[in-house]
C-alpha cells in the first residue's frame, strides 16, 4: 500500500511537471504572436532567448518518464499516463520552436514597413491560441470531449490558413513591393496553423491516456 502511495505520488509529480513546461510554451506562444502582429522586435528576442528553458524542461520530463518506466513498472492507466506525457511533452517543445519560428518572422517584419491590418491573420492566432489553452485545459480535467472540440477547431485554422495564403498571392501579384514581406507573413500564417495543429497532438494524448484508444491521423472525424 505504501508503495503504491509513493507512485501515485510520482506520477502526480510528473504531471505537475508537465504542466509547469505547458505554462512556457503557451506563455511563449502568446508572446509570439503579439510580438509578429505588433511587429515588437523587443518580445521576439525575449521569446528566443527563453526557449533553452522549454528545452531544458523537456529532458527534465522524458528521462523522470523513463525512470518511472524502468523502475515501476506501471500498468494499464498509469502507463498510459506516462506515455501520453511523454506525448505531449514533445509537442510542448514543437510548440516552443514554433513560437521561436514566429518570432524570428516578426524580428524580421519589424524591420520593414508594417503591412495593412489582416483580420484573418489576427482570426487564426486567435483561433491557435484558443485550441491551446482548451487543450491543456482538457489535459488538467483529464476531459476528452474537450480534446474532441479541439481537434475539431484544427478544420478552422486551416481553412484560415489557405485564405491568408490566397490573399497574400492575390496581393503580391498587384503590388511586387510587398512581395518580400508577403513571402514572410505567409510563412507566419503558416507557424500559427502549426500551432493548431500540435495543439490537436496533445488533444489526441489526451484521449489516449483516457480511454487508451488512439485518434491519430483521424482526430477530427
Amino acid at each position: 500500500m505504501e508503495q503504491r502511495a509513493h507512485f501515485s505520488k510520482k506520477i502526480e509529480d510528473l504531471k505537475v511537471m508537465v504542466l509547469r513546461m505547458a505554462a512556457l510554451s503557451e506563455s511563449a506562444i502568446h508572446k509570439a504572436i503579439r510580438a509578429y502582429l505588433e511587429n515588437d522586435a523587443d518580445l521576439a528576442e525575449e521569446v528566443i532567448v527563453g526557449d533553452d528553458v522549454i528545452n531544458e524542461m523537456e529532458d527534465q520530463i522524458d528521462k523522470f518518464s523513463l525512470e518511472l518506466l524502468a523502475l515501476d513498472q506501471p500498468m494499464a492507466i498509469d502507463l498510459r499516463t506516462i506515455v501520453g506525457a511523454q506525448r505531449i511533452t514533445v509537442n510542448l517543445e514543437r510548440l516552443g520552436d514554433e513560437a521561436v519560428n514566429l518570432a524570428h518572422r516578426a524580428l524580421f517584419l519589424s524591420t520593414r514597413p508594417p503591412l495593412p491590418h489582416n483580420p484573418k491573420m489576427e482570426s487564426l492566432a486567435n483561433v491557435a491560441k484558443s485550441m491551446l489553452s482548451e487543450a491543456l485545459k482538457a489535459y488538467v480535467d483529464e476531459d476528452v470531449n474537450l480534446a474532441g472540440q479541439v481537434c475539431r477547431m484544427d478544420d478552422k485554422a486551416d481553412d484560415l490558413n489557405i485564405a491568408i495564403l490566397r490573399q497574400f498571392v492575390t496581393e503580391m501579384v498587384a503590388e511586387s513591393r510587398i512581395v518580400e514581406r508577403g513571402v514572410h507573413a505567409i510563412i507566419g500564417a503558416r507557424h500559427l496553423e502549426r500551432i493548431g495543429d500540435l495543439a490537436t497532438n496533445v488533444a489526441e494524448s489526451i484521449v489516449f491516456i483516457v480511454e487508451g484508444t488512439s485518434l491519430k491521423h483521424s482526430c477530427k472525424g
